[in-house]
């Protein structure tokens, strides 16, 4: 039988905290994707983040009154500011207070458009890493094949080192995510590399496969080893785990081939009156095409690895972006996954450490190794 305290709990609904000063678009942006998901959401309420004459105006022009609670903040972080001067003088800005609120547990999950460096770096300082977690990770949701419609891969520039261990974590917090959401119950994971044969790749990539691999059945993933570039998008596993680098440089190669294609399409249907007539002709199927591969539909970043959750939303998102990496936001708070996740990492450093403390008793007694 439930008691009556679960139930007030079950009901609470859930807080999200919103830098409504990051993005390229202005704050009027940032409220009019906040605007798009409440109305999908009855249940969630929100902690907004910027000037508060200037935000009262606008989410008085929405009808979100109720729902928002404006917390004062003048200051701004842009695009071009270093994130080691946000650091020492961002105390002001809408993104620190926008994290202040989930560290001081009034939010579940803070949400930003703003600069990534900084994000980083202040979300690290303000709610600290997961114990185990030697660098977070930036997670995103990558368009493909799989039923589910797209993959997780990490890191995508949260660090440009990894070394074996912190590819173990990123395997362990990729497939949390996936599991959560994703919703898949036992998620495929793939280390990236130049080929698929275990003799491939640099040192640090061939311990982490060797690492991965003896933590996979204990943490519920199934690990199918070295993947290539064209597995990113393909059917072949879930997750893809890389260093920040070259995550990065495939992100963003990504983004400008689907941009290009895009142009090209645009420009053959244009080419005469026979292929516009077959633009208008295919004009369904097209657009069922553009709402797969609109990265609006699945815009933002996870911060992964720290002791509360950050979605990162693309600074030059939409409304329609804005009120996505909300939903993520809410999706991911609703399922309890930064405690999961947490749980995850500290069981696997802990297994890590019994392994550790037990090595020693596999010498001889003369010294040697058996």
């Amino acid at each position: 039988m439930t008691s009556a305290s679960e139930k007030t709990q079950a009901a609470k609904p859930l807080v999200l905290s919103i830098d409504a000063m990051g993005g390229d678009r202005g704050p009027a942006t940032i409220v009019a994707g906040l605007a798009l998901f409440a109305k999908r959401n009855k249940q969630a309420k929100f902690i907004l983040h910027g000037p508060a004459a200037e935000l009262e105006t606008l989410v008085d022009k929405r009808q979100l009154g109720k729902r928002v609670e404006i917390r004062d903040a003048t200051g701004v972080v842009s695009m071009h500011d270093k994130p080691s001067s946000v650091m020492r003088t961002g105390q002001n800005t809408s993104m620190w207070s926008a994290l202040d609120s989930v560290r001081d547990g009034k939010a579940a999950v803070a949400v930003s458009c703003g600069n990534t460096g900084a994000l980083m770096l202040l979300s690290m300082v303000r709610l600290r890493k997961l114990p185990g977690v030697n660098r977070p990770a930036i997670a995103v949701l990558w368009p493909s094949r799989n039923p589910q419609g797209f993959n997780v891969m990490l890191d995508v520039g949260a660090d440009i080192r990894a070394d074996a261990q912190d590819l173990l974590k990123y395997a362990l917090m990729g497939a949390s995510y996936a599991r959560n959401g994703l919703s898949l119950p036992t998620p495929r994971v793939g280390l990236l590399n130049v080929g698929t044969e275990e003799h491939k790749g640099r040192a640090e990539l061939k311990q982490a496969h060797e690492l991965i691999t003896a933590q996979a059945d204990a943490n519920g993933f199934e690990f199918v080893g070295f993947v290539e570039g064209g597995d990113i998008s393909g059917s072949r596993c879930d997750v893809i785990v890389t260093d920040g680098f070259t995550g990065n440089i495939a992100l963003k190669t990504g983004e400008g081939t689907a941009s290009l294609i895009g142009q090209f399409l645009r420009e053959a249907f244009a080419y005469s009156p026979l292929s516009r007539v077959a633009a208008l002709l295919s004009l369904t199927s097209l657009k069922r095409l553009q709402a797969r591969i609109d990265p609006r539909r699945k815009n933002g970043g996870v911060f992964l690895g720290l002791n509360g959750t950050v979605v990162k939303s693309h600074g030059a998102a939409d409304a329609t972006g804005v009120a996505a990496a909300v939903e993520l936001a809410y999706d991911l708070a609703q399922s309890g996954f930064g405690d999961r996740l947490a749980a995850r990492i500290a069981s696997a450093a802990n297994a890590a450490g019994m392994a550790a403390t037990t090595e020693p008793t596999d010498q001889k007694k003369d010294g040697t190794n058996s």
